[in-house]
């Protein structure tokens, strides 16, 4: 987890080097795919969540639980791309924060195929999003590669603050979180963030 985040924001600033120069498509499609997570406050917080919620969970749910929710955001990004439409992606991802951040300030200790499943129908709103928005002249590989590494890195956010909330202080601050969380999944979802 100490590399993956170093290694994604060098990328990521190298890419951004390289957006000035003609034929720029694949860096272009990088930053763009990158930006995209980062850049909207429903991705971040359900993206942290699935982190913290594989954290609460602990053991093999650390790196399955995002493993799953990539793996299939992947899925999810391959439809919008194509243009293929999933009915209530907004609802989705809305209800992905609600439900993610209950499930961390509940300290859900969900069975590992559970939280996958769960991290898996909410990746796909989230990805079809991504794929949906890609601009026209991104390369699809590059733009996917970027939001890929883009949520990797919240993921492993998550999952170290999650970590170290354990480790350092009382767990109720985990909790706390993850009930802030749920509320801004609720506000999301009123429309009124």
């Amino acid at each position: 987890m100490k590399r993956i985040l170093p290694t994604t924001l060098i990328l990521a600033a190298m890419s951004g080097s390289a957006f000035a120069h003609p034929g720029a498509g694949h860096a272009a499609g990088f930053v763009h795919g990158f930006m995209h997570p980062v850049g909207g406050l429903d991705h971040v917080l359900a993206m942290v969540a699935v982190g913290l919620f594989a954290a609460v969970i602990g053991g093999r749910a650390l790196w399955l639980v995002p493993a799953s929710f990539v793996s299939f955001m992947l899925v999810g990004g391959a439809l919008g791309m194509a243009d293929i439409a999933v009915p209530f992606v907004e609802a989705g991802i809305g209800l992905s924060v609600v439900v993610l951040g209950a499930a961390v300030a509940m300290r859900w200790k969900a069975p590992v195929a559970v939280a996958m499943a769960l991290a898996a129908v909410f990746a796909i709103f989230h990805g079809h999003a991504h794929g949906a928005e890609m601009p026209v002249d991104a390369s699809g590989a590059s733009y996917a590669l970027g939001f890929l590494a883009a949520t990797a890195a919240l993921h492993a956010t998550g999952v170290a603050s999650g970590l170290g909330l354990a480790r350092v202080i009382d767990s109720r601050a985990a909790r706390l979180g993850g009930a802030a969380i749920a509320a801004a999944g609720l506000g999301l979802l009123a429309g009124w963030l």
